[in-house]
């Protein structure tokens, strides 16, 4: 085992000591898990949380792009407001089914799993979130127009483009009612090329 993923597996173990074991545990989905989520589950809330927003700022090296040519995936940030959804997996088949969601997000320990409160329709909820700290070398910081430009025209990886990922996250989003306009600004990005300069005007001699 590398020591990236004994590092992994150490906090998964911490994560699931938090947890306590004695009611059934929720995780807040805010991009592919919403669409994707690849585990079952026996209830979904649509959640809000505070003090943390959805932003295309990290960097994807196998998923959505490759070492040579980064993509991009979502992240959870501090600072602000986000929708999405949360998913309640009973206490009895947490041990079966976290591993594997552990493997999906956690292959390397790039997030931060975080317990965070999540304001539903039936109450609030303590939940699990993977989110990302501004200082990780996976965060992108601030990106130019033309940066995310050129990722959606041509990163790609193991999982598909990172301009299908954005795309599928907008779709989704919006199916449940959720709108997220800075996502919106960022595919009109990828519709919209940039303007073609002007002409040059010819001096008379």
């Amino acid at each position: 085992m590398t020591n990236a993923a004994r590092d992994s597996a150490e906090m998964l173990q911490t994560t699931l000591q938090q947890w306590g074991g004695t009611a059934d545990l929720w995780v807040f989905g805010y991009a592919s898990l919403i669409w994707r989520p690849q585990f079952p589950f026996t209830e979904r809330r649509r959640a809000r949380v505070h003090g943390w927003h959805r932003a295309l700022k990290m960097w994807s090296r196998v998923n959505r792009g490759t070492p040579a040519n980064p993509g991009l995936v979502f992240a959870l940030l501090p600072g602000g407001s986000c929708q999405g959804m949360a998913f309640r997996i009973p206490r009895a088949d947490v041990a079966a089914i976290m591993p594997a969601l552990w493997q999906r997000e956690m292959p390397l320990p790039v997030y931060d799993p975080r317990w965070i409160t999540c304001h539903t329709p039936e109450g609030k909820i303590r939940a699990l979130a993977f989110t990302l700290a501004r200082n990780s070398p996976s965060h992108t910081g601030d990106l130019p127009a033309e940066k995310y430009r050129q990722i959606f025209a041509q990163s790609h990886g193991i999982y598909g483009s990172t301009r299908d990922y954005a795309h599928t996250t907008h779709t989704e989003l919006q199916r449940w009612g959720i709108e997220d306009r800075a996502l919106a600004r960022l595919l009109q990005l990828a519709e919209n090329p940039p303007p073609s300069p002007p002409e040059p005007t010819e001096t008379p001699p």
